[in-house]
């Protein structure tokens, strides 16, 4: 027998509560019952976004909630500034692109995280500019953005600032209304602890302004149908929601609120510094950066002599641990450690140790117990 443990950025381990609550009957949509639950659920997520926007709810993936973002805010031809940083990055200029947006695009290495003084002084060259779009947290590479100083830029200016929080949201703090974050894309299968299917969106004044002004086509992601029917006596969704994801959501939150958000924000704090002292102790080099910004995955590079798919496979079909691969251009040459979500030191200490064991299988010289040793001392408080 192998016990199953899933250390991927996405999907992320589901707690037993949550699984659970989603076998329950099935309840129909348009009932009291399912909009006493939808407004529970939506002060929730208002909870963990830290605002007092509305957030919408749709079934889909994040991506859907991004493109959303895109199609809402936005009209045929606009000025749009998208600072990336890795893959998903990516994904706001491909959408710009699609629906035909005149988009500066800014990347970064990968690896790095962009610069904030780079939006200013873009947004002072090119003042037109609608929208900035930044991924709050780059899960392809392990980089965490600043979304305090570039909230405080664009918060000066007219245009509005659209973060993809897909990862980030509920292990990397981002205090929506504090730092002016006009809209924050979250999907469910991360530190919220659900399976795929659920994205959110948070939507401020300033926006919804913009909103009003938007001319691209939109029908499922129609934002004001959302609001409409969010803001109704019986709160519901505009369209037919995945109702048992919703019941998981919803005890997924209050595990959320019952740890406390200072608590939530260190406990990942801590499995990130105990995962890239384990990842030094064992010799690898870090991908993602060496400090507490990065909460949700640490990335790893993979050592010379060393085949990521063959590494991955091993710990995954021996070890019964699902690492992650690289994606672009930096597929093979880096694999990731996920940690946000449902996990503790348990996980963390398995997750090493099949990291270890099957190192040393593929002829990598390592002492087993040197990483461990390393995140044990972390988790001990000796290095906290």
């Amino acid at each position: 027998m192998i016990k199953k443990f899933l250390m991927t950025p996405g999907p992320t381990q589901i707690p037993s509560e949550v699984l659970l609550a989603s076998a329950q009957p099935i309840i129909h949509h348009r009932t009291g019952a399912y909009s006493d639950l939808f407004a529970r659920v939506n002060e929730n997520l208002k909870y963990v976004y830290q605002t007092e926007n509305d957030v919408i709810s749709f079934a889909s993936s994040g991506t859907g909630a991004m493109e959303s973002a895109v199609v809402n805010l936005c009209s045929p031809g606009d000025s749009v500034l998208i600072a990336s940083c890795g893959k998903f990055g990516e994904r706001w200029r491909d959408l710009s692109e699609v629906y035909g947006l005149d988009y500066d695009y800014r990347e970064y290495e990968w690896g790095t995280p962009v610069v904030p003084s780079d939006i200013e002084q873009a947004l002072k060259d090119k003042p037109g500019i609608k929208v900035v779009f930044v991924t709050h947290s780059e899960t392809s590479t392990g980089v965490v953005n600043d979304m305090q100083a570039i909230g405080a830029i664009v918060g000066k200016s007219g245009a509005v600032l659209v973060s993809d929080s897909i990862s980030g949201l509920g292990s990397s703090e981002i205090r929506t209304d504090e730092w002016q974050v006009d809209v924050v894309v979250a999907g469910s299968q991360k530190a919220l602890m659900i399976p795929p299917g659920l994205a959110f969106v948070s939507v401020s004044d300033k926006a919804w302004g913009m909103v009003e002004k938007s001319t691209l086509p939109k029908y499922y992601f129609d934002w004001t149908k959302a609001r409409k029917a969010l803001a109704q006596s019986k709160p519901t969704t505009a369209f037919t929601p995945a109702v048992s994801l919703v019941v998981g959501l919803d005890a997924a939150l209050a595990m959320i609120r019952a740890e406390g958000l200072e608590k939530l924000f260190q406990r990942h704090i801590v499995l990130g510094r105990a995962t890239r002292a384990a990842v030094r102790g064992i010799g690898l080099e870090l991908f993602s950066p060496d400090d507490d910004s990065c909460s949700s995955v640490t990335a790893v590079r993979v050592p010379e002599g060393i085949d990521d798919n063959q590494l991955r496979t091993l710990t995954r079909d021996r070890y019964g641990v699902q690492l992650a691969g690289g994606q672009g251009h930096i597929k093979g040459k880096i694999f990731r450690i996920g940690h946000c979500g449902y996990y503790n030191y348990t996980d963390i200490i398995v997750a090493i140790t099949a990291l270890e064991l099957s190192l040393k299988e593929l002829g990598y010289q390592v002492e087993l117990g040197s990483g461990v040793s390393k995140a044990q001392a972390v988790f001990g408080g000796e290095m906290i």
